[in-house]
């Protein structure tokens, strides 16, 4: 009787402790949710949802990885629990593995195989990796791909008429002959079926057939089309030189949410590669003796914050320099605003504004978290590859008078690692899966000494012990890096050797956390961390741009 009088008591405990983490969750409080769930848990492991619900709370702080195990525990727990493949499969979804997260969907299907949001969902995610596929099909490879920068000259823009090497004509022909074939097979009794699936292969051949004339690129003979037209009322580049005035009235016309004219856009951002392709995968930063130095984390495509920042700070120059850490797109909708604005700085004065690359500057995060479909949108296809291009050219990390290190992610799986081997990365690729590489961008730190797995299933959390020796080894005094959302705009660990600094502030519209930016100043570089508020934007919601599939899971 006493045993189950004891059992009884922690059921109800753990209800309980559920109930507030509910109501934490509910008040955008994720933190404290997983924490409260945490709880329920140590009383009453055997309970599914306590495992599915912290797993949506870890989904909501981008910890992907723990997200994954604690859906997987659910699962363990209950396997027909259909809210355990669910949340395992979102957050397959939110890292880029649809395979993984299309046999969870279907696993749901099975098990609720009436409920309308979960045909929804798989129908989305079945799309998803349809598209993956085709997109795999018609891809070139790497070795044969001409480099989109390489084809375009923007000083050309408008000065001949087109010299392309294939015809529209020829196009239109091979688009008839491609459907014509496919009308004879299915008057000869093949099915739909078989005939859909050969206009796809065919199409694909196609694509790769055109791509192989143009290297995949917009060429150089069709920038005649982007003439600047005599009514566009727009801010204009005269000549080479990107200047202030120039970059204030873009910056004004983006407020007000109108488009920069393809032309300037191509000049910015050629320009900006240059400048960056030259420079090392450790850039270092002197600042001189009374002079200051800004440091800001993560813009998420949060312009209107972006122009708060400067309201608060001063706009780039070379007597007021910034650091941009990294993540600058993505989930936020005015991405292109924000990174066409820090790009023009860094063309206007190269050493008002430096730019370090985060893991949202990626192929593979774009495609997911909206800056690929905005720059669609905004711009053009070909803008897509240019700017994958241009992200594989930023920077790793920085050193601030040879004492502050700054890096988008963390510290590194293995000790022993110098400022030499991180300036020896061979950085002009898509970021891999592992090695010193991904965990500049990837990794997070930890109460805990020693190393841990990655809550974001990529990367590794390190300890204070790994920071303190990594400092010691390199003669360096602090890290500072971004990467994740802290409810004042930053948090300073490790014993005050890491700094953690994040300027998207009401991140996504949702977290309600403050966005920060530290100041250096030069000769002792003590950082000085000035807090700030979001500030109004006009009625775009964040994810705008997204797939549609994981707008599905906001």
């Amino acid at each position: 009787m006493l045993i189950m009088e004891a059992n009884n008591s922690n059921v109800s405990r753990a209800e309980e402790l559920k109930l507030l983490a509910n109501e934490a969750y509910k008040a955008h409080k994720f933190a404290q949710a997983i924490d409260l769930y945490t709880q329920a848990i140590e009383v009453n492991s055997q309970n599914a949802v306590y495992w599915a619900n912290r797993s949506i709370a870890h989904l909501k702080l981008e910890e992907y990885g723990s997200a994954i195990q604690d859906a997987s525990k659910a699962i363990e727990v209950d396997p027909k629990y259909s809210k355990g493949y669910y949340r395992r499969g979102a957050a397959y979804l939110a890292m880029g593995k649809f395979k993984e997260a299309l046999k969870d969907f279907q696993q749901v299907k099975r098990i609720r195989p009436n409920d309308p949001d979960a045909t929804k969902k798989l129908k989305e995610c079945e799309k998803a990796v349809m598209k993956l596929k085709f997109a795999e099909a018609i891809s070139v490879p790497e070795s044969e791909r001409r480099p989109v920068a390489d084809s375009i000259n923007y000083r050309s823009i408008g000065m001949g008429p087109s010299t392309s090497s294939v015809s529209a004509e020829v196009a239109v022909a091979a688009l008839a002959m491609t459907v014509g074939a496919a009308m004879v097979m299915m008057r000869t009794a093949v099915t739909a079926v078989m005939a859909t699936v050969v206009v796809v292969v065919m199409v694909a051949l196609g694509a790769r057939w055109w791509r192989g004339f143009h290297g995949g690129v917009y060429t150089k003979s069709r920038v005649h089309d982007l003439d600047v037209e005599p009514q566009y009322s727009g801010a204009r580049i005269e000549g080479d030189v990107v200047t202030l005035d120039f970059v204030k009235k873009m910056m004004d016309d983006f407020k007000h949410q109108k488009n920069l004219h393809q032309r300037y856009a191509f000049q910015i951002v050629l320009q900006t590669k240059e400048m960056l392709q030259a420079l090392p995968s450790l850039v270092d930063i002197n600042v001189p003796k009374g002079n200051h130095f800004t440091v800001c984390g993560d813009v998420h495509g949060q312009f209107y914050d972006l122009l708060n920042i400067f309201e608060l700070n001063g706009l780039p120059s070379e007597e007021n320099p910034y650091l941009f850490n990294g993540d600058f797109v993505d989930r936020g909708s005015f991405s292109l605003e924000v990174i066409l604005t820090l790009f023009a700085f860094k063309c206007m004065s190269p050493s008002a504004i430096y730019l370090a690359r985060g893991n949202h500057e990626s192929k593979s995060m774009n495609r997911i978290y909206g800056f690929e479909g905005e720059v669609q949108s905004k711009l053009s296809e070909k803008f897509v590859e240019l700017f994958a291009e241009v992200f594989c050219c930023l920077p790793l990390a920085h050193v601030i008078n040879g004492k502050v290190f700054v890096v988008h992610g963390g510290l590194f799986s293995v000790d022993g690692v110098k400022l030499s081997d991180i300036r020896a990365i061979n950085r002009f690729c898509e970021p891999p899966e592992e090695g010193l590489m991904c965990e500049l961008l990837w990794s997070d730190p930890q109460p805990t000494p020693g190393r841990g797995p990655s809550k974001r299933g990529v990367g590794l959390s390190f300890g204070g012990d790994v920071t303190k020796r990594f400092l010691q080894e390199n003669n360096l005094d602090l890290v500072v890096r971004s990467h994740e959302v802290k409810d004042e705009g930053y948090e300073i660990e490790h014993d005050g050797k890491l700094i953690t600094v994040f300027s998207a502030p009401n991140y996504c519209d949702q977290m309600g956390n403050k966005g920060a930016f530290i100041r250096f100043e030069a000769p002792d570089l003590k950082p000085n961390i000035v807090t700030f508020s979001a500030v109004d934007h006009p009625d775009v919601k964040p994810m705008a741009y997204a797939n549609n599939f994981l707008r599905l899971f906001q």
